[in-house]
């Protein structure tokens, strides 16, 4: 059917983007054979490290110690009188717990946090993560999967029930960004490595990988990587990737995917809610996709002021598939700017959002909140093609949402998406 008005064009994209099932391509989120990996509940909600630094602006007397030593449900009530009964929960995180409380029919006006706790209590992980994902209409999140995490592995070695709803990523953080203590684990796990990168070594890295990826499945290899990351560089990090990242990524046929511009740690102790962001060399990303050209790389960077230039870079490597607003970027008025930016650069060759979810319920706020962003910003760009006298067919504006909300991230991928299977 053609759209034949603007009134038309707005509502049915609103509809189909509202509707359209999502491929979620990074979360920290765990089927539930993961076991305590899995998060999910009010308490987690509360204590996610974005309210947990939010909190602390506003409790300059309370020492960092004694939050810490504070049992989960304390922290919980800490951050929920002083985030949403002292403030107005306006903060994008903030409100994202109370369109999470709203979209599972609570009762708002009470603001009864044990209320809420009894229903968590009341519901198994099974059923909720069955209502979460068809609430959210998600079909497919993708894990962050660590081999070098010990109790992660250990469920691994006793065999994962698959749920077909969570893909593997392989997570190789302490490969890249702390060799020097994380090559006794793989001595560990029975790799014949020393800390100097020699000849055995670098073979012995490549069979760890190789491993993983056939445990696994997963759909990519992923890590996170500080501001100043430089490439190429003649270092540990320079050096496990062209030798060992490069070539098994290739043989496997998966991507490598690079999170750049994390500053770890610049408040220690405020532990994992004290790292920041820093602007990186968009020349690394260059140097890297451009030298490989038959390797495939997921790229999002932290920084708002590489976005432009990531966008730029892509036009020029096919190889290349930009995702999503990670982290400090996860805010209304910067998606929606970038997702400007990005579609008016690269058209539908984008991968829009994913929402790092690491407690299952987040999926609700992320997802609405992202939905509405980009359903504006969609109308807004096929307003300017009917503008300009292009007329547009319902089918054809379901495509587009669909490759951007899944799609695109399949094909790149040139796997068939399990949820169509």
């Amino acid at each position: 059917m053609t759209i034949r008005t603007k009134e038309q064009l707005n509502d049915f994209v609103k509809e189909t983007v509202a509707h359209c099932p999502v491929t979620d391509i990074h979360t920290h989120l765990f089927a539930e054979s993961f076991g305590d990996l899995l998060l999910w509940g009010i308490d987690e909600l509360l204590t996610y490290h974005y309210l947990i630094a939010e909190t602390m602006r506003f409790r300059p007397d309370l020492p960092y110690e004694q939050f810490w030593s504070m049992t989960k449900q304390e922290q919980a009530d800490l951050i929920w009188q002083t985030l949403f009964i002292e403030h107005s929960p306006y903060s994008e995180a903030c409100r994202g717990v109370v369109t999470v409380l709203n979209r599972l029919g609570f009762d708002l006006s009470k603001r009864d946090l044990n209320e809420y706790r009894a229903y968590f209590r009341s519901v198994t992980a099974e059923e909720h993560i069955n209502r979460i994902m068809e609430l959210a209409k998600v079909k497919t999140v993708v894990m962050t999967n660590d081999p070098f995490d010990d109790y992660e592995r250990a469920q691994w070695d006793r065999g994962i029930r698959q749920d077909s709803r969570f893909q593997a990523a392989l997570r190789i953080d302490p490969l890249l960004n702390l060799w020097d203590t994380s090559w006794s684990k793989l001595k560990d796990q029975g790799y014949n490595v020393t800390e100097d990168l020699n000849e055995q070594t670098l073979a012995e890295i490549r069979r760890f990988l190789k491993d993983w990826i056939k445990r696994m499945d997963p759909l990519y290899m992923a890590v996170s990587l500080p501001s100043d990351f430089a490439y190429p560089e003649a270092s540990v990090r320079g050096t496990i990737i062209d030798e060992c990242i490069i070539p098994v990524t290739r043989e496997a046929g998966i991507p490598f995917a690079m999170m750049i511009g994390v500053k770890r740690k610049v408040n220690p102790a405020l532990r994992d809610a004290g790292d920041s962001v820093g602007k990186s060399d968009i020349g690394a990303v260059e140097r890297i996709v451009s030298r490989y050209p038959d390797n495939k790389f997921l790229v999002t960077m932290l920084s708002r002021e590489n976005q432009h230039e990531l966008a730029v870079t892509a036009r020029k490597n096919r190889n290349l598939l930009v995702f999503g607003c990670w982290w400090f970027l996860n805010n209304p008025s910067l998606i929606e700017e970038i997702t400007r930016m990005r579609l008016e650069l690269l058209g539908g060759s984008v991968i829009p959002q994913h929402s790092d979810c690491r407690i299952l319920d987040q999926l609700l706020y992320k997802w609405d909140h992202s939905r509405t962003i980009i359903a504006k910003v969609l109308y807004d760009k096929y307003g300017d093609l009917f503008d300009a006298g292009w007329r547009l067919e319902e089918d054809e504006i379901r495509r587009d949402v669909e490759d951007l909300l899944g799609g695109i991230f399949w094909k790149f991928l040139g796997r068939p998406d399990p949820a169509l299977s």
